[in-house]
């Protein structure tokens, strides 16, 4: 095979009937069998070609995770053309800046608000032809059309079924051929367009397939953004096992869509794991008395099974008994909230902090994280089952090579890697060095071949005493050690200690704080005695373990939770540095007065 269109072509050719998307509808989920995806891209395929899509074009997506953008992706890339990612948060300005600098004629969005959006700065798009609507309203003009015009919301063939043309579109795709236009979440600086061909996806289908970690017989839950690396490389590694995968991007449905479809794995962010288990911690806490008492034995009886596995120790029988009853008591109805068919979720994006990561194992709920970057087809470590090791991203997928320069920056090499930046000649040529790419992370690999990655190259902490420090290490400790805090930003570059912004998370903090008679608002809470000494026993507990340099000496609450609306968080849910700093420099400052 040479390109995603024919990935798709060979596995409907292999299961035309097996289910391949579960979608949410007005009574429960509707299922799609791989002939009938087939069918839907293939209609979309020759509306879209229609219109302009074709071999050397770029066709934007602007949409939350949804079957529909599958479909439409799936359609973009069968004309030969390449389909360009936006969030469904970006702002106006920033989906112009994408637009333009990708050179996309043809904007597929998900409904009115976001067509409104495209309106807002439709003098800077000259380019841009026809505006493709998912659910809402055709134009007057004729600027914007509607996805069921282009047949994308039909399962008939029709008289001519425009086989032959769709399938010499098909034939007609290299394998070097551009087909995702992704821009990087820009923690530092401005948005690079990441070029990732149609083999860059083939590769990362087919290492995942060599690993033997999922068949046709499981059941993926996607809720991840597909405009992001870790999203399409799920969407493309189903396709070619042959999984099928329930679609449902709307966050606040997670946990509800756990139970009802009762997945057998899911990937994430960290950031959904440390919610999780934040949410558990404070629900047992508030409710005290036994039901407390027993969730903590629990939990030291489980930690200690899994640090001896860890270990490569025996159990005692004594302890084995003990964590069997924790199970019954405790683990196994944290099982049944996820439906009970988990057999391990996937976390990436992002560093998982190890105590999350004991915690979910010892309820039974394995974690493996991985590691990747947008430049290399997001999957470039992951964990095994079998081998698992806590605190590293596991060995490489098969085929990707790695090594560790003189200076502990990670290097990647292998058929995964990055064409490159799109019109960015220097930056490309800065980013990869004779096929190697510079990821920014600093890391190490173990004697089992696992990495562990310590921190990012760029955002190590240089104590004025010269002391380094890894921020985002001490923030994924803090954040579990309090299951009411949301975000954590450590600070003390070129300071003399580190200090910590800390946000709450109201979600969980405002029961607790009701039936405490606290205020329920984080503007009143953020200075009350009880919330701080909540936040500082976490800190203590973090600081007792770390050298003295690296200890937190102060911290603040903020009123208000870092976010993606507010730029103090990318998409995908990394915290944006510079914009931390500069809006709250005045607080950052005042931590040092007289120092």
């Amino acid at each position: 095979m040479s390109s995603i269109p024919s990935l798709l072509r060979d596995r409907i050719a292999a299961t035309p009937d097996a289910e391949a998307y579960r979608t949410p509808s007005d009574d429960g989920w509707t299922s799609l069998s791989w002939r009938e995806v087939g069918e839907r891209v293939r209609r979309l395929a020759l509306g879209l070609a229609e219109i302009g899509a074709g071999p050397g074009t770029r066709v934007a997506i602007l949409g939350s995770t949804r079957l529909e953008w599958i479909l439409a992706d799936l359609a973009v890339l069968a004309t030969g053309a390449a389909t360009t990612t936006i969030y469904p948060s970006n702002t106006a300005a920033e989906s112009a800046f994408i637009i333009t600098d990708s050179g996309s004629t043809i904007v597929i969005a998900e409904d009115d608000d976001q067509v409104a959006k495209l309106r807002s700065v439709q003098k800077e798009l000259p380019d841009v032809t026809r505006v493709v609507v998912i659910d809402g309203t055709a134009g007057d003009d004729g600027w914007v059309v509607t996805l069921g015009s282009l047949g994308g919301d039909s399962d008939s063939t029709g008289d001519d079924d425009g086989s032959a043309r769709y399938y010499a579109m098909v034939d007609a795709i290299a394998q070097d051929d551009l087909a995702t236009l992704i821009y990087t979440s820009g923690t530092t600086g401005r948005p690079k367009g990441v070029e990732l061909t149609h083999d860059n996806w083939l590769y990362a289908g087919a290492a995942v397939r060599e690993l033997d970690l999922i068949s046709g017989d499981d059941l993926h839950f996607l809720w991840l953004p597909l405009s992001h690396s870790f999203g399409k490389l799920l969407q493309v590694v189903m396709i070619d096992i042959g999984v099928p995968t329930a679609v449902d991007g709307r966050l606040d449905r997670i946990a509800e869509n756990l139970g009802a479809l009762r997945p057998t794995f899911m990937a994430a962010a960290p950031r959904i794991f440390e919610k999780i288990h934040n949410t558990v911690a404070a629900t047992v806490r508030r409710e005290g008395g036994a039901k407390l008492r027993i969730f903590e034995w629990a939990r030291r009886t489980g930690l200690r099974v899994v640090r001896a596995r860890q270990r490569g120790v025996a159990i005692p029988l004594t302890t084995r008994a003990e964590y069997a009853l924790a199970d019954r008591l405790v683990f196994a109805k944290l099982r049944e909230r996820f439906g009970g068919r988990i057999r391990f979720f996937i976390s990436g994006s992002a560093p998982l902090s190890r105590d999350i990561a004991e915690f979910f194992d010892a309820a039974g709920l394995t974690i493996l994280e991985g590691y990747g970057l947008t430049e290399t087809s997001a999957g470039s470590f992951l964990n095994r089952p079998e081998t698992v090791k806590f605190g590293t991203v596991g060995p490489p997928l098969p085929g990707t090579l790695v090594r560790i320069a003189d200076d502990g920056e990670v290097l990647v090499g292998g058929r995964g890697v990055m064409r490159g930046y799109h019109g960015l000649p220097e930056e490309t040529a800065a980013a990869l060095e004779d096929g190697w790419l510079h990821t920014g992370d600093i890391g190490e690999i173990d004697s089992e071949g696992r990495l562990s990655i310590t921190d990012r190259k760029k955002e190590l902490i240089k104590t004025s005493g010269g002391k380094y420090v890894a921020p985002t290490y001490l923030e994924g400790r803090i954040k579990a050690a309090c299951p009411y805090v949301s975000h954590v930003f450590v600070h003390g570059d070129r300071r003399n200690y580190c200090t910590a912004l800390v946000t709450l998370d109201m979600d969980v903090v405002r029961p607790w704080a009701e039936a405490e008679g606290l205020p329920a608002d984080a503007e009143a809470l953020r200075e009350h005695p009880r919330m701080r000494q909540e936040v500082a026993k976490a800190v203590d507990q973090v600081n007792a373990g770390e050298a003295s340099y690296a200890t937190v000496k102060k911290f603040a609450i903020l009123s208000e939770d870092f976010s993606v609306e507010s730029g103090e968080l990318t998409p995908s849910l990394k915290i944006r540095r510079k914009v931390v700093e500069e809006r709250h420099g005045d607080v950052l400052d005042a931590f040092y007065d007289g120092a």
